[in-house]
């Protein structure tokens, strides 16, 4: 059915971004969100399908929502995506270490 209504593939998103993930949770959404403002890296929330409009209905949308990041940034929300979902927790060292590799590298 997600197939029929096209909620089986991630949206269309700005050019210089890229999918991180998918949530179906209003709380990992937030949580997720919470991570990369902490962190600031800059994000993009996209509701699928018709999730915007049931989303103002309901509060919360059963269609899910893709969260995109900036292409320079995915490694590092990735690797903080997967900290978190792991129970893990990055040291100050392992953080900094992203932006010694961005005035390197003139990211």
């Amino acid at each position: 059915m997600d197939k029929f209504f096209g909620l089986d593939q991630a949206g269309k998103a700005d050019e210089g971004v890229e999918l991180l993930t998918t949530v179906h949770d209003e709380v990992e959404k937030n949580l997720l969100c919470g991570i990369l403002e902490e962190e600031e890296i800059p994000f993009l929330v996209k509701d699928r399908g018709s999730g915007e409009a049931v989303r103002i209905l309901t509060g919360f949308s059963m269609f899910g929502c893709d969260i995109y990041v900036p292409e320079a940034l995915l490694e590092q929300a990735t690797e903080l995506l997967d900290a978190y979902r792991n129970g893990e927790v990055l040291d100050e060292e392992a953080l900094l270490e992203y932006g010694e590799d961005e005035e390197e590298g003139g990211v």
